[in-house]
């Protein structure tokens, strides 16, 4: 296409007195004419190459952000794991303790009491997720460069799937706290069930007390067995509705990673 229009060029200077006016201001505004299509050629030309150079940056950004996210979800899968076993022990060294309150069960001697106690309670119950690169992500507007949009979905609403998640482990943290109390204030030891549990001699450094106050008249407190009640199921609910669901949805964000990650 250049070497036609330098071709006209050329014969307009060649012929410039041989030719008609209308002739020549015909092939001037011919050559003219190819002259702004060259131009505009060669800008989208430009601007292709500039467009699939900055494609190129996003998709290796999208690239990085995806192994780092994938690195971070499989960290809190793990987590979660570990939580659902914590949370899963604590209930059910609850649902034995009311089994205990039984009049019709054996009956458990005083160190089984309190180890049982302790097991049951000591391990508070909170979801701690990894989530330092998406909140990165998300404060820079980079969830944007995420191409595939039911991934993009899932990380937008992660925020929002959390929170539901803390608002109902703050409920379990005070239907447990509601059963510390009881021996906090009340007239059970929470000397007897550190001391039986080990905890004061390994973990604080105390000599276990001489002085055995007994908590066995708890299993006979029907304020107790309301609260373990209250307890246990708000534990189960934690765990069939809100960590199970939060368990498929960090599967589906693993998938949907593995799949968009580069082999």
């Amino acid at each position: 296409m250049l070497k036609f229009f330098r071709k006209i060029r050329a014969e307009m200077l060649n012929d410039h007195g041989s030719s008609s006016p209308a002739v020549r201001m015909r092939k001037y505004l011919l050559y003219a004419l190819g002259e702004i299509v060259l131009v505009v050629i060669g800008i989208l030309i430009a601007l292709s190459i500039n467009n699939a150079n900055q494609n190129s940056i996003i998709r290796e950004k999208e690239q990085t952000y995806l192994a780092g996210l994938l690195y971070e979800f499989q960290t809190s899968k793990t987590k979660l794991d570990n939580l659902i076993e914590v949370n899963r022990q604590n209930y059910e060294g609850a649902k034995k303790l009311l089994v205990t309150m039984d009049n019709s069960a054996p009956e458990m001697n005083e160190e089984e009491l309190n180890i049982l106690l302790f097991n049951s309670l000591v391990f508070d119950v909170a979801y701690n997720p990894n989530n330092s690169l998406l909140q990165e992500m998300m404060n820079s507007g980079s969830l944007k460069d995420i191409s595939n949009p039911r991934l993009r979905t899932f990380l937008t609403s992660w925020d929002s799937f959390i929170g539901k998640i803390r608002i109902q482990e703050a409920e379990l943290r005070q239907q447990r706290q509601d059963i510390v109390d009881l021996f906090r204030i009340g007239n059970g030891s929470i000397r007897t069930i550190l001391d039986q549990a080990n905890v004061t001699p390994d973990m604080l450094g105390i000599p276990k007390s001489n002085d055995v106050k007994s908590n066995m008249e708890i299993l006979r407190s029907q304020e107790f067995e309301n609260n373990m009640l209250l307890f246990i199921l708000t534990s189960i609910s934690t765990e069939k509705e809100h960590y199970e669901p939060l368990s498929q949805r960090i599967a589906e964000i693993l998938d949907l990673l593995e799949s968009e990650i580069k082999k």
